[in-house]
């Protein structure tokens, strides 16, 4: 059973859902931009009475407290997610990071090797945002600021966290609608968390630096992530395996929970010595 709580980490205060069984191998679960900690929940129950899983929201995003300023970098959140464990005692954790959680989590392993064992990095890579598509996401953050995710701007946003076979699918639709009614309730204190992941520095020269095993998962439906970053980032890990998901878009932990959380669950068993 989770417990809920806030710590005081890096300067700000994070909101951590916690199992709390000390003797279990830890697992950190960072989530995507636009989504927050509770993508995970199927994944927690999962992963009950096999690994202790640590499930953290990051500045000014979910229920940790807003930015101070107006921008959040992906750097800064590595930074805080690392205060974090220390905060918890918490190292040689496997880290499970989706989009944003995986920026992240390349950073922590680099600059913090004493607190990863192994990662799996799901819809995720090491690029920055191309130059050509900027200036649009910025616009598109300054309309949330001013109106949130309504309309056109939901509909959109649906087309960038699910593939195309995921939205179509009656089967998903729970899912869908779900995430659908948390965009369209995220506050303005967002824009900062935003503006920080569009302007993200690209990260690809420090692959060879990551020393851990990773799993990295994508779907071949991702518009933003699209499955040659992929490859590109399994091909830039020393120690990594791709696995490719047809019919599955940005979010495969959420479109695809059959087939990934297994998956995850076994390549973080198998590093666990």
């Amino acid at each position: 059973m989770d417990s809920s709580t806030t710590v005081h980490a890096a300067g700000t205060l994070l909101h951590v859902d916690d199992t709390g069984e000390p003797d279990l191998p830890p697992i950190v679960c960072l989530h995507s931009l636009f989504f927050d900690n509770r993508m995970f929940d199927q994944f927690t129950r999962a992963a009950a009475s096999m690994f202790r899983v640590i499930r953290p929201d990051y500045r000014s995003q979910g229920r940790s407290a807003a930015a101070d300023g107006g921008v959040v970098t992906v750097d800064q959140c590595a930074g805080d997610i690392a205060a974090l464990m220390d905060s918890l005692q918490v190292s040689h954790a496997h880290l499970l990071g989706t989009s944003m959680g995986g920026d992240i989590g390349l950073r922590l392993a680099v600059n913090r090797p004493d607190l990863v064992r192994s990662m799996a990095l799901l819809g995720s890579s090491a690029r920055a945002e191309p130059a050509d598509k900027v200036a649009a996401f910025m616009g598109l953050a300054d309309e949330f600021e001013e109106h949130g995710f309504t309309g056109e701007r939901l509909d959109f946003m649906l087309q960038v966290m699910f593939g195309a076979s995921t939205l179509g699918n009656p089967a998903m639709k729970e899912t869908v609608e779900l995430w659908k009614q948390r965009m369209a309730e995220l506050p303005a204190t967002l824009k900062p968390a935003i503006v920080g992941v569009i302007k993200r520095r690209d990260a690809t020269a420090m692959l060879p630096d990551v020393r851990v095993p990773a799993l990295v998962i994508s779907g071949e439906e991702c518009p933003v992530r699209p499955p040659e970053w992929a490859r590109g980032l399994a091909d830039g890990l020393p120690d990594s395996e791709l696995v490719m998901l047809p019919k599955v878009g940005h979010s495969p932990i959420l479109e695809a929970p059959d087939a990934v959380i297994p998956r995850v669950l076994d390549f973080f068993a198998v590093h666990n010595a």
